[in-house]
């Protein structure tokens, strides 16, 4: 899978959780969830199930902690996939 196709589903996981959509919209690798988009902390949780979900893996605790940036979180996914 492609980067631009791991971004692609991490955009439209992360878009129901996104409080400030002008962030959204100029969304890069150097976004972060927190400070940029405004999501919380419980739905980052969320992001993360959600994310286990569509790549079909597992998230431990560490890499959720992680999993900050759109840039960490694509890196975690990427490192995911490779141990499958």
């Amino acid at each position: 899978m492609s980067k631009a196709d791991l971004l692609a589903k991490l955009k439209s996981i992360i878009e129901p959780y996104v409080q400030n959509k002008e962030a959204f919209s100029l969304i890069s690798e150097e976004t972060d969830f927190i400070n940029d988009l405004k999501i919380n902390s419980a739905n980052l949780i969320d992001v993360a199930l959600d994310v286990e979900d569509e790549f079909d893996i597992m998230i431990e605790n560490d890499d959720m902690d992680k999993m900050l940036t759109v840039k960490s979180s694509l890196e975690v996914i990427e490192q995911k996939l490779a141990e499958k």
